[in-house]
């Protein structure tokens, strides 16, 4: 059945205009005007539903709407937590078991997919996102004995042109195929090219929201080319200035936290990425392919990806170069990305979390180990000579100066370096920041159990157990550790622990853990070379 083509609809301001060609509606219009976003679609979705992803394509220009990712729910239910609140007298936690809904048709959270072809100047219009296709179904499903599943969807205009959107599904991957094929039997050459982008408005409700610990997941566009490699487009920068880049292969993309929306247009051809801030609050970011001729009686086809789900670091690696990128760990990334593939390789030896976790602490410590025993040498002397500093500073209370070159005349005789237990900590904090990254951003921790009450590597203790053992182990570290002479900055230190646990009660719980182990590997490490210095003293 051939869709019928609206001859009153309007020109629409989210359609790319290439150069050179038109971007014409179904009246042929060449200068957009603004369609309100209350317009919503009026027709028929076909469902679709495979082992990962269930969503429905709108059969007003195939666009992909209401996209749900089965194997990710918003909130998993942590029967272990609501078990011990009970025993304790607390409220049972409600959660929502529903899945993470990527693209969304609903106003307020707008995310979608669209597609089309754009013809030539002078040419009849092709089929955009705004034009109504035909299908003969109204639900497709994998079956269990089917590796891929096709959804069809058709038009044809009265000239005999035939486009035929094909959109082919795979068992257990986020990634679906568009063909668009252009069939034409209009007695004459047709020319023209496709354009797929996603359309959405800034989430709004989610304003606001912090990572653990402070900071932001980054939520808008990004793109790959050839020459610029990973950049990342916010809304502001799409409200300040229209893209237009050209570059072989790459890929546009929306991103969020854990999850991420990427067209990947052929890589053998040069592909011409843009932006457009439209009315409504609502933002495009996508890309179009060179023309195409498309002589008579002759057929052409248009392929491009679309990727939709979580961001799982070899899976997007697989699909298209640089996609993985969209994993942020800010600047960091050169030393989070080790850090993530040792997790993976110990995690896929154990299959926990957690004791992946662990894994990467006790390596972590033997890569620094040369540096922390040095370090624990260097406050084990320092802890030593600290009744002859205290002597000193007695002797010479009123003499800062002299003081002053009595301690450093004692520190030259007993080979002691004062800042000598600083090193190791500078070096170790960004790995602490990127290993801070890699549990925020990664995935794979999201909803991640260890054992016990922590059934979420991501989030923060639901009861502040690990933080409060966290906040003894540095206390007993700072025991081990020579007491400054100053007695302010003695009362100062003392208050590290207290500001420290408090402030990891809001980190995710697999950080906390993280910096236990570390703490507990240095505190025997540190135990037993005091003990073999002051023996050997």
């Amino acid at each position: 059945m051939a869709a019928i083509v609206n001859p009153e609809a309007p020109a629409k301001e989210d359609l790319p205009i290439a150069a050179g060609v038109s971007a014409h509606t179904e009246t042929g219009e060449q200068n957009p005007v603004s369609v309100p976003v209350s317009a919503a679609s009026t027709a028929k979705t076909v469902t679709v539903k495979t082992d990962v992803i269930a969503l429905e394509i709108d059969l007003q220009g195939g666009t992909i709407t209401n996209l749900d990712l089965l194997n990710y729910p918003v909130e998993k239910a942590n029967t272990v937590v609501n078990k011990l609140r009970a025993m304790i007298g607390l409220d049972v936690v409600v959660t929502n078991d529903a899945p993470v809904r990527l693209f969304d048709n609903n106003q307020d959270k707008l995310f979608v997919a669209q597609s089309g072809l754009i013809a030539g100047s002078g040419l009849a219009p092709a089929p955009n996102h705004y034009t109504t296709f035909a299908n003969e179904q109204d639900s497709y499903t994998l079956q269990p004995d089917q590796e891929s599943l096709t959804v069809p969807l058709t038009w044809t205009d009265n000239n005999g042109l035939v486009i035929t959107k094909l959109f082919t599904f795979k068992r257990g991957s986020y990634e679906i195929t568009l063909d668009q094929k252009v069939s034409n039997k209009s007695g004459k050459a047709w020319l023209g090219r496709q354009y797929s982008q996603l359309l959405r408005v800034p989430d709004t409700a989610g304003k606001g929201n912090m990572l653990t610990g402070g900071m932001r997941a980054y939520n808008g566009g990004v793109i790959y080319t050839e020459k610029s490699k990973y950049q990342k487009i916010s809304f502001e920068d799409m409200a300040d200035k229209t893209l237009d880049v050209a570059t072989q292969g790459g890929w546009t993309a929306m991103i969020q936290h854990y999850f991420a929306s990427a067209w990947i247009p052929p890589a053998d051809q040069e592909n011409h990425f843009y932006t457009k801030k439209l009315k409504d609050g609502r933002y495009v970011i996508g890309t179009y392919s060179p023309s195409v001729t498309v002589a008579d009686n002759t057929d052409a086809e248009f392929i491009s990806r679309l990727f939709a789900g979580p961001k799982i670091q070899p899976m997007m690696e697989a699909i298209a170069p640089g996609l993985e990128l969209t994993v942020d760990y800010s600047v960091l990334t050169f030393i989070g990305k080790p850090i993530y593939a040792l997790l993976n390789i110990i995690h896929g030896a154990i299959g926990n979390w957690g004791l992946a976790i662990m894994g990467v602490t006790f390596c972590i410590k033997l890569l620094f180990f040369p540096l922390s025993q040095a370090s624990f040498k260097s406050m084990a002397k320092m802890r030593k000579i600290q009744p002859r500093l205290k002597e000193l500073q007695e002797r010479f209370a009123d003499d800062r100066p002299r003081f002053n070159t009595e301690m450093m005349g004692l520190y030259k005789k007993e080979k002691v370096n004062p800042l000598g237990g600083c090193l190791p900590i500078l070096i170790q904090i960004p790995v602490f920041m990127a290993l801070y990254w890699v549990l925020s951003e990664t995935v794979e921790f999201r909803q991640a159990p260890f054992m016990l009450w922590i059934q979420d590597l991501s989030i923060q203790d639901p009861f502040y157990i690990l933080p409060l053992i966290m906040g003894i182990t540095m206390k007993i570290q700072q025991g081990l550790n020579p007491a400054p002479i100053d007695p302010i900055q003695a009362k100062v230190m003392k208050m590290f622990p207290i500001v420290f646990t408090i402030f990891f009660l809001f980190f995710p719980a697999g950080l906390v853990l993280y910096w236990v182990i570390n703490n507990t590997l240095s505190i025997i490490q540190q135990t037993y070379i005091t003990k073999q210095i002051e023996k050997a003293g």
